[in-house]
């Protein structure tokens, strides 16, 4: 028997009819997916259309309304917090933000994962760890800066390096390139490749960078409305026949959206000037 393209059973990571609302809000409508391991997936699609509630369930810090979520065969959705943590540990999440903590060292933030699953005892090794990471993205040298004290980039880059201390096999990012010009914007997608290359890990990113999404995927999947619309790799994204996709990639304001902001040509009578609240 000829097994489907595509089916959920084939991935590292698999989601299996996954259905999440919030309110009367359906944020997920029965989402199938396999992640392939050792490849980059690439999660497109307009704010609040469910991809990012949907990154959050494959490491569970959303749990589904219906449906499971498997690594490696295990249903891990239904598990406790204290059943998580050795799942967990396989998973790095790089924010969007960075979300370094700015009260402590880049030293201290690198070695945070570290602190939270291990006793610590031999600092020699720490610090040599700390430095390799530190390096596989261009930082070696700031251990003793604070974040505060980086540019965005550079922000980006530590907070790579703390996703990776604790050697993941699953990297997740939200919004990786969000808020840095074009060319560190590069920097980051250049290290998202180096550290699928050289690290061999499977990569879930979420962004609205379709420069980006191009660059750095092995695949692309487009959410809208809490459903998967297309999926494929960069050139059948580019040239897919589906108008919300040719919208999306191409940054364009729908006719509908247009008009509404034109407000049907309305012109308000009255102006309010500040002085008009005192």
């Amino acid at each position: 028997m000829i097994q489907k393209k595509n089916q959920p059973e084939d991935g590292i990571l698999v989601a299996r009819n996954l259905h999440k609302k919030f309110g009367d809000n359906v944020v997920l409508d029965n989402v199938s997916l396999a992640i392939e391991e050792g490849k980059t997936t690439v999660i497109i699609g307009p704010s609040g259309c469910g991809k990012t509630v949907f990154m959050k369930h494959l490491i569970v810090l959303e749990r589904p309304d219906a449906g499971d979520v498997y690594y490696r065969g295990q249903r891990i959705d239904h598990l406790s917090g204290r059943q998580l943590v050795p799942i967990r540990k396989k998973f790095g999440f790089c924010f969007q933000m960075g979300a370094l903590f700015d009260s402590i060292t880049v030293y201290e933030n690198i070695i945070f994962p570290l602190r939270q699953h291990y006793t610590i005892t031999d600092w020699k090794a720490v610090d040599e760890m700390v430095k390799q990471k530190l390096a596989m993205v261009g930082m070696d040298g700031f251990q003793h800066h604070f974040p505060a004290n980086l540019s965005g980039g550079q922000r980006k880059r530590v907070a790579l390096a703390r996703a990776i201390a604790l050697n993941p096999e699953i990297i997740l990012y939200d919004e990786p390139t969000t808020g840095l010009d074009p060319i560190t914007s590069d920097v980051i997608n250049e290290l998202i490749l180096k550290l699928q290359r050289e690290l061999k890990v499977t990569s879930v990113v979420v962004t609205h960078d379709m420069h980006s999404a191009y660059k750095i995927s092995d695949r692309i999947l487009m959410f809208h409305h809490g459903r998967i619309i297309a999926d494929g790799n960069a050139e059948d994204i580019r040239n897919h026949p589906h108008d919300v996709v040719q919208q999306f990639i191409q940054g364009k304001v729908s006719e509908a959206e247009l008009a509404a902001l034109k407000l049907g040509g309305t012109k308000f009578s009255t102006q309010f000037m500040p002085e008009d609240f005192e």
